[in-house]
């Protein structure tokens, strides 16, 4: 005990050269994390496959890892091909014609002032104001272009590293029947029976969490996108392709998922048609009701066994400490924390002989016979 105190406290003093460390050697394995993302995500199709199509068969473990592959790369390609065009269509549209609707916006305003005789100059400010912060949005947006294709060459030059973290991911999929039984053993060799035990029943009881919870998100907010798209089609809100993609990727994130995305995609339909911009405030008011309180439970179900308070607390600590993944994969990490601290309580109430309100434990028959 001493010395981990010696060592947090070592690691607290010299806290930007432990993070400039731990940051280099997680650089360095980096594909191998990506890769392991990757196996995890594709883990359960490929049992999908290897319990139902390919059960008879002799090589079913080979065979499933070609088919999710095959299917993960045509669902790529299909999105990439459907998408990212038309997501990079409506933001050049946005930014070419962004003087125009600020300019439509500020008529519109001042038709209101005039019409309702409203007291038009703190309103005018306001949309001054407002028309500056789009415009110097804008304008970082055309001079972070360069930036951009600068990234694209950064990331054509880390071909290596993602064919790496493929080839990893591949070896991980088609070994994991060996590599599993071979990390049980290590563990057996390195701590006591007891604690061993403890610790794989902790990792499958976090693997069970995990999956649950990634798969069910992912199904989630695939959906709601799809139905954002279709419904923005009906109430003719412009760029729908844009606002649901935005929507549907920040529904990854519980809770304040639809808000983070409807933020941006309000401010964006401001400028270009107020009313649209209403009316897709209400449409994702309805989305997000319907999501949590119908699609979301039918899906996830109760994965995580956490109150609305918990996941708050989990959202917040895991996005300020790692940002977007903190967000999504804090709510499973937190769901397996509060388990084991629940089962510890539990487990000292016990040996103390008390409930949670202090009262004593009712005793058994046997014992008050006993007695």
């Amino acid at each position: 005990m001493v010395l981990l105190g010696i060592t947090f406290f070592f690691a607290l003093y010299r806290f930007d050269e432990v993070r400039a460390k731990i940051s280099m050697v997680m650089g360095v394995f980096m594909p191998f994390i990506t890769g392991f993302a990757i196996a995890y995500l594709l883990n359960s199709p490929m049992c999908f496959f290897e319990r139902t199509l390919y059960r008879n068969l002799r090589y079913r473990r080979g065979l499933s890892i070609v088919t999710v592959y095959l299917l993960g790369v045509a669902i790529l390609s299909i999105l990439l091909n459907l998408i990212i065009p038309q997501v990079v269509q409506s933001i050049t549209d946005l930014m070419v014609n962004m003087q125009t609707y600020l300019e439509q916006l500020n008529t519109l305003v001042q038709s209101l002032i005039a019409r309702f005789h409203l007291e038009g100059e703190g309103i005018t400010d306001l949309v001054i104001s407002y028309q500056e912060l789009m415009n110097k949005i804008t304008r970082l947006a055309s001079d972070a272009m360069p930036k951009i294709l600068n990234f694209g060459v950064a990331v054509g030059s880390g071909v290596v590293t993602a064919i790496t973290a493929l080839i990893s991911s591949i070896y991980m999929l088609a070994g994991k029947g060996r590599l599993v039984p071979q990390l049980k053993k290590l563990t057996y060799a390195i701590a006591p029976r007891t604690s061993a035990e403890r610790f794989l029943s902790v990792c499958s009881r976090a693997n069970g969490v995990f999956v649950g919870f990634i798969n069910g998100k992912l199904i989630d907010s695939a959906i709601i996108g799809v139905l954002c798209f279709i419904l923005t089609m009906i109430f003719r809100i412009p760029y729908p392709v844009l606002v649901s993609v935005v929507v549907g990727v920040t529904n990854i994130i519980p809770f304040f998922g639809p808000i983070i995305g409807a933020v941006p995609c309000v401010m964006i339909l401001l400028i270009v048609d107020p009313w649209a911009a209403v009316r897709f405030g209400i449409l994702v008011i309805a989305l997000q009701q319907f999501d949590g309180n119908i699609l979301g439970p039918k899906i996830l179900g109760d994965s995580t066994g956490l109150s609305a308070i918990w996941v708050l607390v989990a959202i917040v600590v895991g996005g300020g400490l790692f940002g977007f993944p903190g967000m999504l994969l804090g709510v499973p990490t937190f769901a397996v924390l509060y388990s084991l601290v629940r089962e510890w309580t539990n487990a000292r109430l016990e040996s103390k002989g008390i409930d949670g309100d202090g009262n004593p434990l009712p005793t058994s028959r046997g014992t008050e016979e006993e007695s």
